[in-house]
């Protein structure tokens, strides 16, 4: 594979009317973006997508398009993709939402991720105590609220020491159906997903008021991760999930999730196949979505380009689970109370010792992701997909996700190589203009 651009087969577009010849009628002063147009079943090759009002009014070949309105044609191999829906992210920019106490720092890690294509964001907490989670919790509710979040994530704290990864262990305790609801009533709303180990005590129960039951309830969806259950408890965990999100009415999505699928959690054997297999199972099925965090060093090419044949872009969600140290240098930082350590591109603890221990996280903005996505050998409109439209359906947001008309105007810009040019939210260029 030689370039994003040839990931996919892309059309000809039809030939040009001449001006006043009837093409499709457009507000007065619409903002036109020509390139290669990622939709998310196929690639307009030389296509237009026009914005008026914040929200996308027409997607379509530049040939449909009369001759005064066309804009000039593109450098070579210019992509035009939708903004892209981090479910999964702990900072950027030197700013770690775990460790924020004022609303500057929140704002400093969305802006490094809005820079480079992520035009929603999910602010990800680690574990803590209770009183740390719920006052993180309201300051990122607050950051929702004021446009530059689309949700809060907690992972944690009803997580499986034995895999508590870059997570403080001490920090970890049994499942309190009454702590979800009181850091549902933080968010306001605005909690979308929370991690949490289906083998922890209280977590998922059977008929009873258990954890998932609480968050199906608030709205929230349950996220199986960090964990060390067998398949045989993750397959009921996950059926359990499933039908509570179906009956409660509140659910914002139909399917539960995984935290990135394989990190932290027992691996996969032939003869003990864990969560990983049960988790996959269930997303072939259409019962579940599994985060992947595809950035090059929590996953081999290989093991990416697998799970997105075996359970399709509809059924996987790329995610960042990025740290303070995306954007940056190498150097050292924190996530929550832990010390980090990011060497050659790399984030992990650092130990007692001063040694390097476990992954912590990662670096990569989401449309890096895409790219390593690409490279892995999956189709570019899937890893686009997978980046912006399915992690839109998990938030329950219809308006994102997708260059569709009469969805918000997100538009993200790039070269042949996923490097990002231009990015728009809502219609207005934030950065770049192209």
């Amino acid at each position: 594979m030689t370039g994003p651009e040839r990931s996919v087969p892309v059309p000809s577009s039809p030939t040009r009317p001449p001006a006043g010849s009837g093409g499709p009628r457009l507000p007065a002063g619409a903002e036109l973006v020509r390139g290669a147009v990622v939709l998310p079943t196929g690639v307009i090759a030389d296509g237009v997508v026009a914005v008026a009002d914040g929200v996308v009014v027409w997607v379509g070949p530049s040939g449909l398009l009369d001759t005064d309105l066309l804009p000039p044609t593109p450098p070579a191999g210019t992509l035009v993709l939708p903004g892209l829906v981090d479910l999964h992210c702990h900072g950027g920019g030197g700013a770690s939402f775990p460790d924020a106490t004022t609303m500057e720092e929140v704002t400093t890690g969305a802006r490094e991720h809005l820079a480079h294509g992520t035009t929603s964001l999910v602010a990800s907490l680690v574990t803590a105590p209770r009183d740390v989670l719920l006052a993180r919790t309201a300051l990122l509710a607050d950051a929702v609220d004021a446009g530059h979040l689309v949700g809060v994530h907690l992972e944690g704290p009803f997580l499986s020491a034995a895999r508590c990864g870059a997570q403080n262990p001490h920090d970890m305790v049994p499942g309190d159906p009454g702590l979800v609801r009181e850091v549902a009533r933080a968010a306001r709303g605005h909690l979308v997903t929370m991690t949490v180990a289906p083998e922890v005590p209280g977590v998922a129960g059977a008929g009873e008021d258990d954890v998932l039951r609480a968050l199906a309830e608030v709205g929230a969806l349950p996220s199986l991760g960090h964990t060390d259950a067998s398949a045989e408890v993750t397959e009921r965990a996950a059926d359990r999930a499933f039908d509570l999100l179906a009956t409660t009415g509140s659910a914002r999505s139909g399917r539960p999730t995984a935290t990135h699928l394989f990190n932290g959690m027992r691996p996969l054997h032939h003869r003990d196949p864990g969560p990983v297999a049960a988790c996959l199972a269930a997303a072939a099925a259409g019962r579940l979505v599994v985060e992947l965090v595809a950035d090059g060093t929590h996953l081999a090419p290989a093991t990416v380009r697998t799970v997105m044949e075996l359970v399709g872009a509809d059924a996987v969600v790329l995610v960042t689970d990025a740290m303070a140290a995306a954007g940056m240098p190498d150097g050292d930082y924190r996530l929550g109370p832990l010390a980090v350590r990011v060497a050659d591109g790399v984030a992990r603890l650092v130990g007692e010792d001063g040694s390097a221990g476990a992954i912590a996280g990662g670096v990569a903005h989401l449309l890096d992701v895409v790219r390593c996505v690409v490279d892995a050998g999956v189709p570019l409109v899937d890893a686009v997909r997978s980046a912006s439209t399915t992690p839109a359906t998990v938030l329950g947001r219809a308006d994102l996700g997708a260059l569709v008309a009469g969805r918000r105007a997100d538009v993200l810009v790039t070269t042949a190589t996923l490097e990002p040019v231009a990015v728009m939210r809502t219609g207005a260029w934030v950065v770049g203009r192209p």
